[in-house]
Formats: C-alpha cells, sequence, structure tokens
C-alpha cells in the first residue's frame, strides 16, 4: 500500500526520493505538485463522466481532452513525488538569481514535465483546431512546431551554457508559429463553417494564444534563467498548465455543447454510415 505522508499527515515525498540537485523542490513545492496533481485526476474524471452524459455522437471532442489529461495527472504525480527530474548546473548565479547553494551549483531540471507536454499540448492544438474544420495537412504543421517548441525547450534545459538560448530561441519561433497558425488561417476556417462556430473560436483561441506566450517566460525565469526557485517554478507551470488544460478546455467545450460536430468535417463511424446508406437509397 501506497504511503505518500506520515502519521501526522505531512508529505514525506522528498524524504523517500531525496532532492539530486542543490537548487531543487522544497516540501512546499511538492505540496502544491500534489493540490495540481489532484485538480488535474478530478477534472479527468470529471471530463469522461461528461462524455459519457453527451450522445453517442458527439462525444469525439471530449476525447482527446481524457488523452490531455490523463497524461497531464501522470507528469504531475511523478513531479510530486520528487521523481523525474536531473541535475545541471546552472548557467547564471548572483544577485538576481537563485545563488544560495553557491557556485557553481545544480538546478533540478524536470524531463517529466516535458514528456507530458510532448503529449499534451500538441493535442491540446489538434483540440482547437479540429473545430475549425481543417483539413489533416493544415493541421499537421502546426502540431510539428508544438512538439519543435517542447523539445527544443527541454534540450535548452538541460543545456548549461549559453547555447541553451539558442535552443530558446528556436523553440519560441515555433510556438510562435503555432500561435499565428490559431489566430490567423484557422479564425478564417472556422468562419467558412458559419458564425456561431466563428463566435466560439474568437471567444476562446485568443485566450488560448496568450497563455501559450506565457510558457516562454516561465522558462526564461526557471530553467533558462535561474531567476525564481523551483517551487515558484512549479507554481508558476503550475497555474499555466491548469488555465490551459482543464479550465480551458471545460469552457471550450461548453461553448460547442449545442453544435453538431459533424459540421466540423468528421463524425462516428455509424454516422458516416447511415448518411452514405442515405444517399444511395
Amino acid at each position: 500500500m501506497f504511503d505518500y505522508s506520515n502519521s501526522t499527515g505531512a508529505n514525506k515525498a522528498l524524504g523517500i526520493n531525496p532532492p539530486n540537485a542543490a537548487i531543487d523542490i522544497t516540501t512546499h513545492g511538492s505540496d502544491w505538485l500534489w493540490a495540481a496533481f489532484s485538480l488535474f485526476m478530478l477534472s479527468d474524471l470529471g471530463m469522461a463522466t461528461w462524455m459519457w452524459l453527451r450522445p453517442k455522437t458527439q462525444r469525439v471532442l471530449h476525447l482527446l481532452p481524457i488523452v490531455i489529461l490523463t497524461a497531464t495527472s501522470v507528469a504531475y504525480f511523478t513531479m510530486a513525488s520528487d521523481l523525474g527530474s536531473t541535475p545541471i548546473v546552472a548557467e547564471f548565479y548572483g544577485p538576481h538569481h537563485q545563488d544560495m547553494a553557491g557556485e557553481p551549483a545544480t538546478r533540478a531540471i524536470w524531463y517529466a514535465r516535458y514528456i507530458g507536454w510532448t503529449l499534451s499540448l500538441p493535442l491540446l492544438v489538434l483540440e482547437l483546431l479540429l473545430g475549425t474544420g481543417m483539413s489533416a495537412t493544415e493541421l499537421s504543421s502546426a502540431l510539428f512546431m508544438e512538439v519543435v517548441f517542447v523539445v527544443s525547450y527541454l534540450v535548452g534545459a538541460l543545456v548549461s551554457t549559453t547555447y541553451k538560448w539558442g535552443y530558446f530561441t528556436m523553440g519560441t519561433a515555433a510556438l510562435l508559429y503555432v500561435v499565428s497558425y490559431i489566430v490567423g488561417p484557422a479564425a478564417a476556417a472556422a468562419g467558412t463553417i458559419g458564425s456561431d462556430v466563428r463566435k466560439v473560436y474568437i471567444r476562446t483561441a485568443p485566450f488560448f494564444a496568450f497563455v501559450l506566450l506565457l510558457y516562454p517566460i516561465a522558462w526564461g525565469l526557471s530553467e533558462g534563467g535561474n531567476v525564481i526557485h523551483p517551487d515558484g517554478e512549479m507554481v508558476f507551470y503550475g497555474i499555466l498548465d491548469l488555465v490551459i488544460q482543464p479550465i480551458f478546455l471545460c469552457a471550450y467545450l461548453f461553448q460547442l455543447r449545442d453544435i453538431d460536430i459533424s459540421r466540423f468535417g468528421f463524425a462516428p463511424r455509424q454516422v458516416i454510415v447511415s448518411e452514405k446508406v442515405a444517399a444511395t437509397a
């Protein structure tokens, strides 16, 4: 039986899995991560319940959120347990940086987070763009660039020299491509489906794009610049992940609840078969 706390209810994850870097999370950071994990897990269960309460023909858009929230829940469970990180020598020290461990000092880099992002962030972009009726070919470039963004940031975080900023630049450029696609061609495509779909997209897509643009700031202050403590890093990233995943997904799907998803160009197999039979009758 798993036991993550002692008889007083205190979190003992860092006692079981000691920090492996000089600049690492404390029990406060682990507590926050356990709270975030609980929210992601509850959101995942809630999304699954919501899907089963929907008509069979309207469940397709709920499938990706379940996958997204499941992947993120696993990532946060790993980080809350003080697992899934590796020590990397920080590039910056001194005033305005984390220098309490002396120089040089290692900072924990959480590769578990990036594994979760590799699974969740491209699917988040896909979930948003599926509501525009764009073809698979049109979607592929945006999804690829989202993966480039995550992988570039991971490699940059694992580099201890100034070369990390080269990866940061390439990753940010890939992210800007995704954002430009979301607010440009995708918005135009949503308008071709109908004014109601376009209204939903215009209300949600700019907010989604704005939150994406906050991730480079978080990276620059944490893995990149070693400015904020890892506990603050966890809070910053955690808030962004909570906003762009369960909160955004619930708001987005709620606004699409009365729109027939067949208008987006996809539908459950039985609906497609029925339409073909009716057309040949």
